[in-house]
């Protein structure tokens, strides 16, 4: 099955991970991490700054893909597109 990402096209056979995340500043000049939007949510209140939301996609171990939003609601709404895609 294909599916789309922002005009991406992966097969759904290739993909190893697909997931969401924050991503956040370390603290350690301009580096920055994924982090679980639970842990976000859950344990991090105005403890980290948020540099945006994504979806990261791994086809094996060796290619990756990013998509970076910068609001929650924007990537949700592309995970919202995703799953319509997979059902």
């Amino acid at each position: 099955m294909i599916i789309t990402i922002k005009e991406k096209q992966f097969d759904t056979a290739k993909i190893t991970q697909l997931y969401p995340a924050a991503v956040v500043k370390t603290g350690y000049e301009d580096e920055t991490t994924q982090v679980s939007l639970e842990w976000l949510d859950v344990e991090a209140k105005g403890k980290v700054e948020v540099v945006g939301f994504g979806i990261f996609i791994h086809l094996g171990e060796e290619e990756k893909h990013t998509f970076m939003f910068d609001t929650k609601e924007e990537m949700d709404e592309e995970i919202g597109y995703i799953a319509s895609q997979l059902n």
